[in-house]
Formats: structure tokens, sequence, C-alpha cells
């Protein structure tokens, strides 16, 4: 799967940048990468699990905090309720597709083509994660369709 080779070529361009520049990184800069790189790990889980294996519940369950906040203005707030309006709609034919996973301090963003199905051109969709110990307790999102028609040549994934 291509995350996997996101995540690890993202430690190794942190390695490298450090390597280049002569001096080893603060113990503050190192623990920041270590954090970055474990909750780019919790949100990808997350993802695939819920999205991928179209197992719902169970990624909402281990990796999401109970009063998970949404701000998504359609969506309402708190792990069960998301639970409740995702699990109808991530079918056996859904597809999620990560193109992309940058980490900061306590935010991961995924940068995701989503479909309904394979026939479906479906959505660009950047989501935001803020963790917390170890947990997903907040989101925003940003979607976009995919048009038929560009007015370049360049893609949105």
């Amino acid at each position: 799967m291509r995350v996997g080779a996101l995540v690890a070529a993202a430690m190794l361009l942190a390695g490298c940048a450090s390597a280049r520049s002569g001096t080893p990184p603060s113990p503050a800069t190192a623990a920041a990468a270590e954090t970055a790189v474990a909750n780019k790990k919790l949100v990808v889980d997350f993802y695939r699990i819920t999205f991928i294996d179209k197992q719902v519940r169970e990624g909402f369950e281990r990796y999401v905090t109970p009063d998970y906040i949404q701000h998504n203005p359609l969506v309402p707030t708190g792990r069960e309720a998301a639970v409740k309006l995702l699990t109808p709609r991530v079918t056996k034919d859904s597809i999620a597709d990560i193109k992309r996973v940058i980490a900061e301090d306590d935010l991961v963003v995924l940068h995701v083509h989503s479909r309904t199905n394979a026939h479906d051109r479906g959505r660009a969709i950047v989501d935001i994660f803020r963790v917390a110990n170890g947990k997903i307790v907040e989101h925003w999102d940003v979607v976009q369709p995919v048009p038929v028609a560009s007015q370049n040549n360049n893609t949105m994934f």
C-alpha cells in the first residue's frame, strides 16, 4: 500500500534533512518528529480500518475519543454520531485512496480520492485530524467534487 511507503519516506527525509545540516536535531525537535510520525501512523491506521477495510465502528472505537469534536457543519459532533452517519455510507463498493499524508505537531492531514464506486469520478478530500494522547480528538475536512472537465491539464491528485 502506498501509505506505508509515504510514512517511511517521511521518516527517511526527516533524517536526511538533519544529516545535511551537519547538526543533530535538538531533543525537542527529535521528540516533535517522533510524535508526528506516531500521529501519522495512528491516523493512517484509523483511515485504513474505517474507510478501506470498511470497519467503521471498529476504527472509531479504537482510534477516536468518545467526545470527538467534528467541525464539518453537516456532521454531528461525537464519536457515536460519526459512526451512525458513516456506517451506511461506507459500502462494499466505496473506494478511499490516500494520496498524501502530512503531519506537524498534533495535526495530521490526509489528501484522499474518495469514490462511491469504481465508476464514480469521486471527490478530492482534505481531512485534518488533531491527535492527543494517542487518540483522534478533532476533525476538519474540505470536500471538492472531481469535475468532468478541467480548465487545466493538472490532476486533483
